[in-house]
């Protein structure tokens, strides 16, 4: 082996690590997209690299030439794939044809061999390489050698016995020189992949890094958008109790801009003693290390006072160390107001705003306790309600409802219970209070009572039978105090029943007079004239006296009606008279509650039957229309035709007997008309 053999190896081993640089640094970059042009392109160049390293050879006799173009092909096959490969493959076997000589066949053979090898271990080792850490020039190493092992046995291929002989002098530097060659040139190949490879990483991480800046960027704009959307007060502080961000509603309540409130403390914000307070809560949290739920009644810059509801929350750093706390509060002052009404709806009553039944069974349990003693126990139960509500209307009977409720009210102490425990009926709880102390509570409320209440610029007549009894041992069962408070109340309203109907009626009747065009004198023309029927008739003196007093309250049902509408001059509409129809019922109603009223209530509420069977409210025809009915029809009838009214004046009684004749057998029972023309009026105008 001459030294200028393994010189010119040398040299044509270091023409193409010199290339190989240069592919390095221009050529590299264009793999990691891997266009088919490009790999065309790259095929190219290399098969111009291993011509331009056959133009630098090693020569023997009869055309054999020696060069690094194994390496390179094998190198190329190894880490650029196929198409690279078979094109520069097929650039330097042409070109070696082409130079012709003894030795053509076996440098097609060489470099066809160095291009399989190569694209073996592509297509299986190259993967696992690449991902080794370190110590891969073994295995590179040993691909050299095998490529060159390779080209050593193709040289058996030359004519004659010139395999022989160039073995002889090439095998030994090849296989030390070659080997070495290829594994110089797979290391930078793969460092120059490792390179591309760590710049490809850091460029996705800056492409990662940027899009998810980006988003970043994005969602904390969204958070804030969402954030300021909110109307409740979101801000955050560090373990310092220093503000570290907000958003708007907390803009407004703090009266600052986020810039100006980071780096502040609740004392920079607040008054001392509601910095303070959010101080004490932030701190309890803090050392409970769980979140805090808090009211607190706070001043808005502007003066207006809320209540507020806090939700504080701590959060941590990655060694689970608490650096601060998020805080939302939100105001519940319309719900606080709410369940204030609704606390206060479910313990009181809507009407009178006395205590209700639920609230009273609560404090009676609470009061019977020797503690309370003596307790002592008031019942009262409103005279007249019903009759009150069936006169003047539901309305009227809500005022004596209120009216009495305002004078218990007035009368009970501080320490009493006042309750309405159902429709009329009131219960107060009196602890530490004697029976005579409570019957002088009695008498004060029967005293107001008696003196009636103004309301609503209107004397309202209160009226209230009240029982009493006392509690002085703790094992006298409540139930049997309760018995005997309730059977006095019933005896003092057998009592009161009669004086206060009595005064209720003549309101009622004095209220009539004023609302209607009914005055007391017609009242007395109708029972003077009804009366005389009712002797020419023969009725008896229980009926006399029914007949005279339905007269007198035959019009009871009217005072239910507005008084515009019993004084219109001109003619009524429908939804008018169907108003005024009513009125029959509404004094039948009256009546029935009065034990002295029921016997004529059947006679008020029949008074505009017709005997054709075409009157109201029932539709009864002929004798089905009590007697005393038809009579009070007639007369009142007639009385009303010869006395002036807003909407016409009087008739003559000639003119009003002419009406009662055209109309007897349809309005009025024929026989009645008769008698009374006959034996009523004609006997009056005679006298």
């Amino acid at each position: 082996m001459s030294a200028e053999l393994i010189k010119d190896l040398l040299f044509n081993t270091a023409l193409l690590l010199s290339i190989s640089i240069v592919y390095n640094l221009f050529f590299i970059h264009f793999d990691e997209r891997r266009k088919k042009w490009l790999e065309v392109a790259l095929g190219v160049f290399l098969g111009g690299v291993g011509i331009l390293l056959m133009m630098n050879t090693v020569s023997f006799s009869n055309g054999i030439i020696f060069d690094t173009r194994s390496i390179l092909i094998s190198v190329t096959g190894l880490f650029l794939g196929y198409l690279p490969t078979i094109m520069a493959t097929l650039m330097i076997s042409l070109y070696r044809i082409y130079l012709g000589g003894g030795g053509a066949l076996t440098g097609v053979l060489v470099t066809v061999t160095s291009a399989l090898i190569g694209l073996c271990w592509y297509r299986y080792r190259l993967k696992k390489i690449r991902q080794k850490p370190k110590k891969v020039w073994p295995e590179l190493y040993l691909f050299g050698v095998i490529v060159h092992l390779a080209m050593l046995a193709c040289m058996l291929t030359l004519p004659n016995q010139q395999g022989f002989d160039v073995l002889q002098v090439i095998t030994l530097p090849v296989l030390i020189i070659y080997p070495l060659g290829t594994l110089l040139l797979c290391l930078v190949m793969l460092q120059a992949l490792k390179n591309r490879e760590a710049e490809k990483n850091l460029r996705e991480s800056r492409e990662s890094y940027k899009h998810l800046y980006y988003e970043y960027q994005k969602k904390e704009s969204l958070l804030r958008s969402l954030l300021d959307s909110l109307p409740d007060l979101v801000f955050y502080k560090d373990n310092a109790g220093v503000y570290l961000g907000c958003n708007k509603a907390f803009e407004g309540f703090a009266g600052k801009t986020k810039d100006e409130l980071v780096g502040l403390t609740d004392f920079d914000l607040f008054d001392e003693k509601m910095a303070t307070l959010f101080r004490d809560m932030d701190q309890l949290m803090m050392k409970e290390k769980k979140s805090r739920r808090n009211e607190e009644f706070v001043t808005y810059p502007d003066g207006q006072e809320v209540i507020l509801e806090t939700l504080k929350t701590p959060y941590y750093d990655h060694n689970a160390q608490i650096l601060g706390l998020i805080g939302v509060s939100r105001d519940i002052t319309e719900r606080k107001k709410t369940e204030a009404e609704m606390l206060f709806l479910s313990q009181h009553d809507a009407l009178t705003g006395l205590h209700n039944r639920g609230y009273y069974e609560k404090e009676r349990q609470r009061l019977d306790h020797h503690d309370y003693l003596p307790l002592s126990l008031i019942i009262g139960d409103i005279n007249g309600l019903k009759l009150i509500n069936d006169a003047f209307g539901h309305g009227a009977g809500d005022k004596l409802l209120i009216s009495i409720a305002r004078i218990l009210a007035s009368c009970a102490r501080e320490k009493d219970v006042l309750v309405r425990t159902g429709g009329d009926e009131f219960v107060m709880l009196l602890p530490q209070t004697s029976y005579r102390e409570t019957g002088a509570l009695v008498e004060k409320i029967k005293k107001a009572c008696k003196a009636g209440y103004e309301l609503d610029n209107e004397r309202i007549i209160t009226s209230i039978s009240l029982g009493f009894a006392t509690k002085t041992r703790e094992q006298e069962p409540f139930e049997k105090v309760f018995r005997l408070a309730e059977e006095s109340m019933y005896r003092k309203k057998l009592l009161d029943y009669k004086s206060f109907h009595s005064t209720v009626l003549n309101s009622i009747k004095t209220t009539l007079f004023e609302k209607s065009n009914e005055t007391e004198e017609h009242a007395e023309r109708m029972a003077s004239m009804a009366k005389q029927l009712g002797q020419v008739l023969g009725l008896d003196q229980e009926e006399l006296v029914a007949l005279e007093l339905a007269t007198t309250l035959h019009d009871i049902g009217k005072i239910s009606i507005d008084s515009k509408l019993l004084q219109k001059n001109g003619q009524l509409t429908d939804d008018e008279w169907l108003e005024v129809r009513k009125h029959p019922e509404v004094g039948y109603r009256i009546a029935q509650t009065v034990p002295e009223l029921r016997k004529i209530s059947e006679y008020i509420l029949c008074h505009h039957e017709r005997w054709d069977g075409t009157g109201y409210p029932q539709g009864l025809k002929t004798d089905e229309i009590p007697l005393l009915a038809r009579i009070l029809a007639i007369v009142d009838a007639y009385d009303a035709m010869t006395r002036d009214r807003p909407y016409r004046k009087a008739m003559t009684k000639k003119d009003a007997i002419d009406e009662l004749k055209r109309n007897a057998g349809t309005q009025f029972d024929p026989v009645l008309v008769g008698v009374f023309i006959k034996d009523v009026i004609e006997e009056n105008m005679i006298e």
